[in-house]
C-alpha cells in the first residue's frame, strides 16, 4: 500500500488520477472507433481492427507487431514498453474481437453505433472488451514516456481470436516460437468494477460417443436406439452427486453439465450414434483427473446396463485447470492496493465461469480476470459501459503497473 500511495500521491507525471482524467476524452475516442468497426469472432475480418489499434499506437510513437498463427492468419497483436533497468515481463491483455450482435432490431442503438447516451456508451464489444484495450493502449503510452524510470518490461497483448474460444493471439504470444520466459503475470481487461477476478474454475469438456444399434424404424424388431441411450447417460449424468470441494481459499464447487446433443436423421432410422457434449466444471480438490475419473465411471454404468451396444466413446476436447491467486500475490496485491488508495473498495473473487486465466495457469503464468468499467449487457442485446468509471479504471491499472514495475 505505501508503494501505491506514493505513486498515486507524488504528483506530476506520476499522478495517475490526473493523467487518467487527462486521457478521459481520448480513451473514449479511441473506444468509440473499435466498437464502430464489426469484429464479432469467426465472422468478421479482423485486420480493420488491428489496423485501426496499430495506427493510433503509431501515432504514439509505439511500435505494433501483428501475430499470426500458423496458418497465416491474424490473431492479434503487441506492443512492448523497455524499462531502462532490469526486471520481469508484465503483460496488460484485451481482445478486440467480440461475440455476435444477436438481434439487431432489439438494440436501442444498432451494435456498431458507439452511441453515447446518458453517460453509456453503446456498442457490442463496448464491454468485452474494447474499453479495456483503449485503456491499456493510453497506459502503455504514458509508460513509454516514463521507461527510465521502470523494471522490466511491459506487453499490450491483443487478442483477436478469444471469442472463438481458440485464444489464438494469447497461444501465439505465450507458446509461439518466440515465447517469452520471464511473464511475470497477465492482466486481463475484462469488465466490471465490483470485483477483481483472480481466479476460476477449470473445465474438463468431452465429447461422449453414445453407440446404439441401426435398424428401420418401422420393423418389426426393436434394436437400441443411441438416442435412448443417450438420453438414459444424460439422466445418470445430471443426478451425479460431486463431493462438495468448496473451500475457504476456492469457494466453488464442481459442476456437471450436458450442453449439446446431436443424432438422428429423419424418420425411418433408428439411429446407431448419439453424441453429446459434457462441460465439467473442477475445482482445486475435484481436478481434471476427478472429472476424468467420474465421467468413466458414470459411462460404464450405462454401458452396462445396454448390452449389444459398443461402448461409448469419451473424447476430451478441452482441460484446462482451476486457479487462484494466492493472497499474498504481487499482481493481486497491486491491483487491490491501487484500488483502496483510489478509493474504490474492490472484492478478489474466485469466479464460477473459466477464462483465459485458466490456460495461463495451465502455463504456470500468474493472471487477474476481469476488473474494468462498469457495463450492462455482456454479450447481450445494448452492451454499454459507463464512460465515468473509465478514468478510475485506468488510474488503478497504471498505479499497479508502476508499483509491479518498481516506479
Amino acid at each position: 500500500m505505501p508503494v501505491v500511495n506514493a505513486i498515486i500521491n507524488r504528483g506530476g507525471e506520476h499522478d495517475v488520477l490526473a493523467a487518467a482524467r487527462e486521457d478521459h476524452d481520448s480513451v473514449v475516442a479511441l473506444t468509440r472507433e473499435l466498437v464502430a468497426i464489426p469484429s464479432r469472432g469467426g465472422i468478421d475480418p479482423y485486420e480493420p481492427v488491428l489496423t485501426r489499434l496499430g495506427s493510433w499506437l503509431d501515432r504514439h510513437d509505439l511500435a505494433a507487431t501483428v501475430l499470426k498463427d500458423q496458418t497465416g492468419a491474424t490473431v492479434g497483436l503487441t506492443c512492448e514498453i523497455h524499462g531502462a533497468r532490469p526486471g520481469p515481463r508484465w503483460v496488460l491483455d484485451a481482445c478486440l474481437d467480440t461475440a455476435p450482435f444477436g438481434d439487431e432490431a432489439a438494440w436501442t442503438h444498432p451494435p456498431t453505433s458507439a452511441a453515447i447516451s446518458d453517460g453509456w456508451l453503446y456498442g457490442r464489444g463496448s464491454a468485452d472488451s474494447k474499453s479495456g484495450a483503449a485503456i491499456f493502449c493510453h497506459i502503455a503510452a504514458r509508460l513509454a514516456s516514463d521507461a527510465d524510470r521502470l523494471h522490466g518490461c511491459l506487453v499490450l497483448l491483443v487478442d483477436v481470436d478469444e471469442h472463438t474460444g481458440g485464444f489464438g493471439g494469447a497461444k501465439r504470444f505465450f507458446e509461439g516460437p518466440d515465447a517469452p520466459d520471464d511473464v511475470a503475470g497477465v492482466m486481463i481487461g475484462y469488465p466490471g468494477m465490483d470485483k477483481l477476478v483472480v481466479g476460476g474454475r477449470g473445465v474438463h469438456r468431452v465429447k461422449l460417443h453414445v453407440h446404439g444399434v441401426a435398424s428401420h424404424s418401422g420393423g418389426s424388431k426393436t434394436s437400441p436406439s443411441a438416442i435412448e441411450k443417450a438420453a438414459n447417460l444424460i439422466r445418470v449424468l445430471s443426478a451425479a452427486e460431486l463431493s462438495d470441494s468448496a473451500s475457504a481459499e476456492f469457494p466453488m464447487a464442481g459442476k456437471v453439465t450436458v450442453t449439446a446433443i446431436e443424432g438422428g436423421q429423419g424418420y425411418s432410422v433408428t439411429p446407431d450414434l448419439c453424441t453429446l457434449n459434457v462441460d465439467v466444471r473442477t475445482t482445486r480438490t475435484f481436478d481434471d483427473e476427478d472429472a476424468a475419473r467420474l465421467l468413466k465411471h458414470l459411462v460404464a454404468q450405462v454401458d452396462d446396463a445396454w448390452p449389444g451396444t459398443q461402448p461409448t466413446l469419451i473424447q476430451v476436447d478441452t482441460r484446462w485447470p482451476a486457479f487462484a491467486l494466492a493472497e499474498g500475490s504481487r499482481l493481486r496485491t497491486a491491483i487491490l492496493d491501487a484500488a483502496r488508495t483510489v478509493g474504490v473498495e474492490v472484492e478478489p473473487k474466485v469466479a464460477g465461469p473459466s477464462n483465459i486465466g485458466n490456460y495461463l495457469a495451465g502455463l504456470n503464468i500468474p493472471a487477474t480476470a476481469g476488473f474494468g468499467a462498469d457495463y450492462v449487457g455482456l454479450h447481450g442485446t445494448d452492451e454499454r459501459i459507463r464512460i465515468d468509471t473509465i478514468p478510475t479504471v485506468q488510474a488503478i491499472y497504471h498505479a499497479a503497473v508502476l508499483a509491479l514495475m518498481g516506479a
